[in-house]
């Protein structure tokens, strides 16, 4: 069986499972019929069904001239006359939508009371339906949208526009009898271009692109049609099974049956699909059993579209995502082409289903939306519904209609121009539709003008009112809000005031309602340095409501009274000011109006209390972190707030930290602020007249009293893992709780009070943030701001930050203080400092690098402050852009700046990417070239492509990047997205300087596919499959980047691309989760420079929409919490041989894994929303490559020493290029450097690395004097001394050895001599012999002295 799509058994090719025309059988001229009628017995068309009373035949004999309408089809050559015959004047229009491709008229009959005009001939039908008419919903019925399903075409009242045949060129090459065509005969099906009209839409989760408008006009005529009307119900007839089939026909997964696919209005779609299946004899069974499918059946003959089977493009959903109209798809027989003889018999039993399914129109809500002024319909006003995610927009009269099934609602409508108005408790019944009329009040504010003669001017947004007499402008909008309402409320006003505002989202509740906060400011999405950083939460608790009230209230008020009034024209130009209305909008959405002591609605949706879910002091949160709770942590670690306020309700006070204390008992737990936090609780009581009494809940809480209105929070009772402690303990955030109402969810009409009770303490609580100490911590050296600098206070234990630029804020009640900034790598500066009542004092402490004097002395690296690149003006230039782009929201105004959103819409196979790639070089031969690193297992080519712009040519001066993808095949995202990010380059290249600037001065390289052939393999939308994660031999390739790799795909990147050693960045794209990991992945490893390689990581993670808050909530993992979105690989999925480890040990290049998405191969239809994701992400790398430490090494003589070694933190090592030339990416703060060259002397210094500019140093190196380790003074002279004594010892001894000699001589010629002369001669003898001996001495004394003075000489 195969109607909407499924394709036949066996995949051969076959009819379609949709309708037959008896739209046509009502139309043609025939007696009148009752509205109800009574249900006919029926029996079925398909051989074997149930019998059923037969149901009243024409007489025996009677032809198909007699039979009427049910004799026969009627083809298109009579279609038109029929149709103009049926438009009885008064009753009836025919038109027509356009034209099929063969040429064919669409045609509609339009049939309402009080259509003019007379008879219509065919051949002078335009394409006019007459006029609107207001009050009167319209219903269109279509049918043989499939060719060969032709039981469809039927007649009605009200304003019905039926489309007897969408696709009349294969109706005519349909054949009759046919009810199950043979699996080779499609004719019929397709329009002439053979396409499948019910595959041809837009659709919500498509995978690809429609055809062609062109190739299909049908689809574009009914597109059109359905935009130019405000159709409220439709029905889609088919043929092929006996089942009323609603919305969603296709998921995000697109798998191919059992998927259930709940759109919004779930509970009407199957309250619509009922009212038909119930009043069919055969589908209300469940058991049509149709020949080609006998077991199916369908509970109570409906089904969801996509658990029946999945159809992708299909005309139902499209109705319902791109107009006002609820659409099902009717199929009404098994056979899609029955003989006519049976049409009689299909009437019977459709009859009461369309008639009652039509008048199904009239359920739900209805109304007007009108100007309160002029009483004017307004078109396009938006209804939402509480708790129902789909609005639909009023018409050109201002008539709108809200299909609901029976309950109580919440209904709103809001208009440009205009004040939102909510009706609460609509309650809806069986019948009619409830009527509810909306009439909006224009925006625009009209002042009373004073009673003077000259009329006043309001003053310009820069020179605000100041005189005493001035009135700010009070809120207006005093109702409950429910989330539908509250959006639409806050996208006002950021659409009318948006030069003070902006609204963003935190992330997504539990059931994916936005976290929103409207940002007020003179610079709205900029930090500007020195102004303070203040928030409000409201609705924590889904059913505490005043809170949330009062902050659209105050968005209100703040909005309006912005350049006139001075006191809010002061505050919103020096405070950055964050307003989040709800923290809990599912909770708010079950709560109940007037509850005052339940707990209905006060938790999430997990039903975990928000305020006992953050990290606590003195407790261990068993409870799962909540994604609300996630959301608003990362939010505080994201931007510098100084002060915050948490709104609640069920009593009257201001309650400050602690909240709990170590033993969990109710005593006072105090803070070592507690002497600020008093203070600011006051100074929001003291202004609310009944909270500062103390005891305004005494109706509820007799026994309750609070002395002026505050009390510390665990003095009052217990509240571990609450919000407000988190805010002061990890962060740099002053954060109060304030209890405004004793009841919790008060009425609408109290809420005027409760804005008047609080306004002035709303406004006072915020001034409290231009209080205590403000000022900047900056460098000594270069005057530039420190981040992250702590600012301490005596006897205060809770330092505090500073921010990027370096300042900062601390809050002191008045008083003398002795206040210290410090910094790593800095020496302290302590001074004395007197706060007073009024304002901030401003404190600037100017820190002295703590190594520089000593050690600069001794070395000759030095920071390049005043080289001549410095003072290039497109170098200066370029640093600009890399400050401007590494500021708040510096990449998002580059991707607004540059060419649109590429459209994303298919997977490329490896034939495709290799065009596509070549395509761009071809296309951008100047800054692009393609190189192929080798070849995989199977022969395909591994493709590198660069951009530069001089590509293929070295650069060693500029930072090189490279970015990797598809190391498992299944994983195919980031192949996509790489894709996505060269195009992305090259289109915007020469056309947005910014990325023109980035491209010339960065080498980027981009290996889309490393494992193309498990790509090959891999299947879309398997989301889990293993199938393509190895490659051809099996061999999983983030295990092979070893020394002795065994693939051919890793030695290609090894030897190509790693080894190189040139690189200073690599990321790396894979799938199965959402979020980023570092080295190492070996799961025994010391980290060495850890603190860079999380930063880099957690850079990617803080630039992705939900990356950063640590819950990728895969379905396989749903309970995974990873904070910040980063971790260390091998505490993640730990292994050895990973392509990033073997890039930080053998390449010298810091490398992260970024994990896109959950499901491995997810639907093409996805790829622009991970686009979207990851653009910003993937551009942020661009930007940090250019930061870090770069610099040239040299000699005296200027000469570039390349193949230095460059050792950073004694760990991380880089090599130095050609031309002397390196780069290294450190985290933000001091670094220590080693510089070693062989035959120079080591230098060594410190480096601070800023966080939004890379600093540059030069390495002079001096020629190596020592030998053998030692200085090469030292070595000469003791040489020198060496060699003299060795002379002086030779000296010695020859002196020695020649007296013994001539001794010798001497006695022998003494014995031949007289005996009587003996004695004297000897004597005598011995004389002489003592003197020669002494004067040989001297003589040799006197030489060895020379020989020594030359020696040393020398």
């Amino acid at each position: 069986m195969w109607s909407r799509g499924r394709r036949p058994l066996g995949g051969q090719p076959g009819a379609s499972r949709r309708p037959l025309p008896l739209l046509l059988l009502l139309l043609l001229p025939c007696p009148a019929r009752p509205a109800h009628i009574k249900k006919a017995g029926a029996t079925a068309t398909a051989p074997g069904a149930p019998a059923a009373p037969a149901a009243q035949e024409p007489a025996a004999g009677s032809g198909p001239e007699s039979a009427g309408p049910f004799g026969r089809y009627y083809h298109e050559e009579e279609l038109g006359a029929e149709l103009a015959a049926a438009a009885r004047p008064g009753l009836g229009r025919l038109y027509s939508l356009g034209r099929s491709l063969e040429g064919r008229p669409l045609w509609v009959l339009r049939l309402t009371a009080g259509l003019g005009g007379a008879g219509q001939d065919p051949a002078t039908v335009g394409q006019d339906p007459g006029p609107r008419v207001p009050g009167r919903p319209q219903v269109k019925l279509v049918g043989n949208m499939h060719g060969d399903e032709t039981v469809s075409r039927l007649l009605n009242t009200t304003d019905v526009h039926l489309l007897p045949s969408l696709n009349p060129d294969g109706f005519e090459r349909a054949l009759e009898g046919r009810c199950d065509p043979a699996p080779d005969a499609r004719a019929g099906r397709y329009n002439s271009r053979g396409h499948d009209l019910n595959r041809s839409f837009p659709d919500q989760f498509g995978t690809g692109e429609p055809p062609a408008l062109d190739e299909v006009p049908e689809v574009r005529a009914v597109m059109q049609w359905i935009q130019s009307n405000n159709f409220v119900l439709s029905g889609n007839l088919h043929g092929g099974s006996v089942v009323a089939s609603y919305p969603f026909d296709d998921s995000p997964q697109h798998k191919t049956s059992g998927i259930y696919s709940r759109t919004d209005d779930d509970e009407v779609f199957k309250y619509l699909a009922r009212s038909y299946a119930s009043k069919h004899p055969i589908m209300k069974t469940g058991d049509p059993r149709c020949p080609s499918d006998e077991d199916e059946t369908f509970k109570d003959g409906i089904t969801n579209g996509a658990h029946w089977y999945d159809v992708e493009g299909g005309m139902q959903d499209y109705n319902y995502m791109w107009s006002n109209c609820f659409e099902i798809t009717l199929e009404l027989s098994c056979c899609k082409y029955p003989p006519a003889s049976q049409l009689r018999q299909e009437w019977e039993n459709n009859r009461e289903s369309l008639i009652t399914f039509i008048e199904k129109v009239h359920i739900g809500v209805s109304g007007f939306v009108k100007d309160a002024t002029s009483g004017s319909g307004l078109e396009n006003a938006t209804i939402s519904v509480a708790g129902i995610n789909h609005d639909v927009t009023s018409g050109k009269g201002g008539d709108f209609y809200r299909l609901l099934v029976p309950g109580t609602y919440n209904v709103t409508a809001a208009s440009v121009g205009y004040m939102p108005m909510t009706v609460s408790n609509v309650v809806v019944q069986e019948g009619p539709a409830t009527e509810v009329n909306f009439l909006l009040r224009p925006t625009v504010v009209i002042a009373v003008e004073p009673q003077t003669a000259a009329p006043t001017v309001a003053p310009a947004a820069d020179t605000p009112e100041t005189s005493a007499s001035h009135q700010p402008i009070q809120p207006q909008d005093f109702h409950h809000h429910h989330f539908p309402d509250m959006e639409i409320f806050l996208r006002r006003f950021a659409n009318e005031y948006p030069n003070i505002t902006r609204l963003y989202s935190l992330g997504k509740s539990v059931e994916s309602r936005e976290l929103y906060v409207m940002e007020i400011s003179d610079n709205p999405g900029v930090h500007e340095p020195g102004e303070p950083e203040f928030k409000y939460i409201g609705n924590m608790h889904g059913n505490e409501v005043v809170g949330r009230e009062l902050l659209l209230n105050l968005i209100e008020f703040l909005c309006k009274n912005f350049g006139t009034d001075p006191e809010v024209t002061e505050l919103v130009r020096n405070t950055r000011i964050h307003l989040m209305p709800s923290m809990n909008p599912d909770g708010y959405e079950k709560s109940l109006e007037g509850d005052s002591f339940s707990v209905v609605g006060r938790n999430n949706s997990n039903n975990f209390d928000l305020n006992r879910n953050f990290p606590d002091q003195f407790f261990q949160i068993t409870d799962p972190v909540q994604p609300e709770t996630t959301a608003v942590m990362s939010w505080l670690k994201t931007y510098p707030f100084v002060l915050s306020a948490n709104l609640h309700g069920g009593s009257l006070v201001v309650n400050y930290p602690y909240d709990d204390d170590e033993q969990g008992v109710t005593a006072y737990s105090k803070s070592p602020d507690d002497a600020v936090f008093q203070h600011l609780a006051l100074s929001y009581s003291k202004e609310n007249s009944e909270m500062y009494e103390g005891n305004s809940c005494k109706d509820l809480y007799p026994d309750e009293h609070f002395s002026h209105g505050i009390t510390n929070g665990a003095n009052w009772y217990n509240v571990p893992g609450g919000m407000q402690d988190w805010n002061y303990l990890n962060t740099n955030c002053f954060e109060v709780t304030i209890e405004l109402s004793c009841i919790k969810y008060p009425y609408e009409k109290d809420l005027p009070q409760y804005w008047e009770q609080n306004r002035r303490s709303l406004i006072q609580f915020m001034k409290q943030v231009h209080r205590g100490v403000r000022g900047f911590v900056l460098d000594a050296t270069d005057g530039r701001g420190i981040l992250n600098a702590t600012i301490s206070v005596a006897d205060i234990n809770h330092p505090v930050t500073s921010y990027k630029s370096g300042d900062y804020w601390r809050l002191l009640v008045p008083g003398t203080y002795k206040i210290t900034a410090s910094a790593r790598g800095y020496n302290p500066v302590t001074k004395n400092v007197t706060v007073k009542d009024e304002g901030a004092v401003q404190v600037n402490f100017t820190l002295v690098r703590s190594s520089s004097d000593s050690r600069n002395k001794s070395n000759k690296m030095k920071e390049m402050m005043a080289d001549s690149g410095t003072s290039d003006p497109t170098t200066k230039e370029f640093e600009t852009l890399i400050k401007d782009l590494s500021a708040e929201n510096g990449l998002e105004r580059l991707m607004l700046s540059s060419s649109p959103n590429l459209a994303l819409y298919r997977y490329h196979s490896y034939k495709d990417l290799s065009e596509f790639l070549r395509g761009l070089v071809m296309n951008y031969p100047h800054i692009t070239n393609l190189t192929n690193l080798g070849q995989s297992a199977e022969f395909r080519q591994i493709w590198s492509l660069e951009i530069s712009n001089k590509p293929n040519m070295s650069e060693p001066e500029e930072p090189k990047i490279r970015f990797v993808a598809g190391i498992h095949g299944n994983a195919p995202v980031g192949t996509e997205l790489l894709l996505a990010l060269a195009e992305f380059l090259c289109l915007n290249y020469k056309r947005n300087p910014a990325v023109t600037k980035l491209i010339d001065r960065t080498r980027i390289v981009i290996v889309p596919s490393l494992n193309p052939d498990g790509r090959e393999r891999a299947q879309e939308k398997a989301c889990t499959s293993k199938i393509g994660r190895t490659n051809a031999h099996g061999k999983d390739l983030d295990t092979d980047f070893t020394s002795n790799a065994s693939q051919p795909e890793t030695k290609a990147i090894i030897e190509n691309l790693i080894q190189k050693q040139d690189f200073s960045l690599s990321v790396a794209l894979d799938g199965g989760s959402v979020l980023v990991t570092y080295p190492y992945d070996k799961p025994v490893q010391t980290v060495e420079n850890k603190e860079t390689l999380r930063h880099l990581a957690s850079l990617y993670a803080n630039n992705h929409p939900s990356m950063h808050m640590g819950q990728p909530s895969c379905p396989n993992k749903s309970d995974e919490n990873i904070p910040g979105g980063v971790i260390r690989g091998a505490e993640w999925h730990g292994h050895m041989g990973s392509m990033k480890d073997y890039s930080v040990t053998y390449g010298h290049c810091p490398e992260i894994t970024v994990y896109t998405s959950c499901c491995y191969f997810p639907s093409a239809g996805q790829l622009p929303t991970l686009w979207a994701e990851n653009k910003k992400s993937l551009l942020s790398m661009l930007v940090e490559v250019h930061k870090g430490v770069h610099g040239i090494v040299r000699d005296k003589s200027g000469k570039p020493v390349s193949k230095a070694i460059i050792v950073l933190n004694e760990g991380i090592k880089v090599h130095t290029k050609e031309g002397g030339y390196f780069h290294v990416l450190l985290a933000p703060g001091f670094h220590n450097i080693n510089a070693i060259a062989d035959g120079y002397q080591q230098q060594h210094s410190q480096v601070f690395v800023h966080h939004d500019a890379a600093s540059s140093v030069i390495i002079e190196f001096d020629t190596d004097n020592r030998i053998f380790g030692l200085p090469r003074e030292l070595v000469v002279t003791v040489a020198g001394a060496t060699m003299s004594a060795l002379v002086l010892t030779a000296c010695i001894i020859w002196c020695v050895c020649s007296i013994k000699s001539n001794r010798h001589k001497d006695g022998f010629h003494r014995l031949r001599q007289h005996h009587d002369d003996y004695e004297d001669e000897i004597r005598l003898m011995s004389t002489g012999s003592k003197k020669s001996l002494l004067s040989h001495e001297f003589q040799d004394e006197t030489d060895t002295e020379e020989e020594t003075l030359y020696s040393s000489k020398h």
